[in-house]
């Protein structure tokens, strides 16, 4: 007893040093990259995103080689197999619904007409608000299924009615001229219809006021929290982990930044991703809901007199997890594979 005792404080100290240095290591992170690489505002070229969507990428796989190393031992102890395979499917999914949602970044900087050269610094700050509502998000969220496990099959549900709606709508539905949008910042937050440098607030009349970059800003972590809506639940649905859900959603989100400037010109060629990540979303939300489906699939077989397959049935209550990621691996490879393919035809006028 006293021994199982020593064994869960050691791993929730180590817990407690896990958040608190994989925190310190982001921050720093952030700091390299606008206090020494990209102090000074200017457009991010196609080699400089190349290289830092490279690191990004680079040290998630490091982090999940420490999740299935060292770190996962101290972390889970002889289940840490199982949480790198759920940390690279949940970050898997993430990165590919924030690659879907780069066009949108593309939508509002062009219909705010914000200079290259100031475009790394919305997304830079956006970011950090985005990792500050994540947080949140994910501590409601596994805070909810602790305490109310039904609410999973809420989530399965939402997402099984997200990948159908990704079937049926031509681009996204944040639309960035949004009239409503807009007039509901500027009314509650003075907006100057301008740039002020890379400044996001300005003094007029002796009054501080919010510059137009202020404004993108603000639309662009509205923008996030959308979005947000989808990937949270999607990763609950691979593991309900505080921490996995957390470092894959940061390693996601500070790709995207880089990702960004890498991809925007080509984005709108992987025209069949939404397609994939219909069917993505969808596989995780049946995945969610299979204890349900299951049971009702059971009952229907024993009505019908198939008394020996039900309770095989019945048992089929999860999809392992080297399975899963296999499966959304595939998806979204086909899916860009398809679109490389069979490009988009332009309408004719």
């Amino acid at each position: 007893m006293n021994d199982i005792l020593v064994r869960q404080m050691h791993l929730l100290a180590n817990s407690a040093l896990a958040w608190i240095g994989f925190s310190v290591f982001i921050l720093i992170m952030l700091a390299i990259d606008l206090g020494f690489f990209n102090r000074r505002p200017h457009e991010i070229g196609y080699k400089n995103a190349a290289i830092w969507s490279a690191v990004w990428v680079a040290l998630a796989l490091v982090f999940a080689g420490l999740l299935f190393g060292p770190l996962g031992w101290e972390l889970f102890g002889p289940a840490r197999h199982q949480k790198g395979l759920e940390f690279l499917t949940g970050y898997l999914i993430e990165l590919s619904l924030s690659v879907d949602n780069l066009f949108v970044f593309v939508l509002i900087f062009s219909y705010f007409k914000v200079p290259p050269k100031y475009q790394h610094r919305v997304l830079y700050w956006g970011v950090l608000g985005a990792l500050v509502m994540r947080v949140i998000m994910i501590l409601v969220g596994t805070e909810l299924i602790e305490r109310f496990h039904f609410v999973m099959f809420f989530f399965g549900a939402f997402l099984v009615y997200t990948g159908f709606g990704m079937f049926r709508r031509e681009e996204t539905d944040i639309d960035p001229e949004n009239r409503r949008l807009v007039r509901f910042i500027t009314r509650h937050v003075r907006i100057v219809r301008h740039y002020e440098r890379r400044k996001f607030f300005t003094v007029v009349d002796r009054k501080r006021v919010g510059t137009l970059l202020l404004l993108v800003l603000i639309v662009v972590e509205f923008t996030d929290l959308v979005f947000a809506l989808d990937s949270i639940p999607a990763i609950f649905g691979v593991t309900t982990n505080r921490f996995i859900v957390y470092t894959s959603n940061v390693f996601a989100i500070l790709g995207l930044r880089t990702f960004y400037f890498l991809l925007a010109g080509v984005v709108e060629k992987f025209h069949y991703l939404k397609f994939g990540l219909g069917i993505v979303l969808s596989f995780i939300g049946v995945k969610m809901l299979l204890p349900v489906l299951t049971r009702l699939i059971a009952a229907g077989l024993l009505w019908l007199g198939y008394d020996g397959l039900a309770p095989r049935v019945r048992e089929f209550t999860d999809i392992p997890i080297w399975i899963a990621l296999g499966i959304v691996a595939a998806v979204l490879l086909a899916s860009v594979a398809a679109s490389l393919i069979w490009k988009r035809q332009k309408p004719n006028h």
